[in-house]
């Protein structure tokens, strides 16, 4: 019985840690991944729906991958008949909603490519979100003038 009680004890405390990393694993979800092939070192740019199914906003705080030396946030911003990409800290996915990274709109800006991507082929990206989680998905490489998915 002596020894009982501090296993007990013990469990009693892991178990909150275990339920909201359960939690936090199913929050979010990445689809329809794909980023345009681009010719020589000539900037790419990668489009997704992100959907959060918890209670509560989430934000996309950053996208890494191998494939491209550097991986930002963007959003296209218009005023008038002017449009201009701006990077951005975040972009925050509603709580029980979705947010469309698209050409025109939020995209991940990504330079610097370490090889020529190949239409047909797919290459991962590591999405970071504010609640902790970090998920990879695999996007499809596109050609060069494609608009959606």
């Amino acid at each position: 019985m002596k020894r009982t009680f501090p296993i007990l004890a013990l469990l009693s405390l892991c178990v909150p840690v275990l339920s909201a990393q359960a939690a936090s694993a199913q929050s979010v979800m990445v689809s329809d991944c794909w980023v345009r092939s681009m010719p020589g070192d000539v900037p790419s740019g990668a489009n997704f729906m992100a959907m959060n199914m918890s209670d509560k906003a989430i934000d996309l705080t950053s996208v890494e991958t191998d494939a491209f030396g550097m991986a930002m946030l963007h959003q296209t911003q218009t005023s008038g008949s002017t449009s201009k990409m701006v990077m951005v800290d975040k972009a925050t996915v509603p709580a029980h909603g979705k947010l469309a990274f698209a050409p025109g709109g939020y995209h991940v800006m990504l330079e610097q490519p370490k090889a020529p991507l190949k239409v047909g082929s797919k290459i991962p990206l590591t999405f970071g979100f504010s609640d902790g989680e970090k998920l990879t998905t695999q996007c499809a490489v596109k050609p060069a003038g494609t608009t959606s998915k």
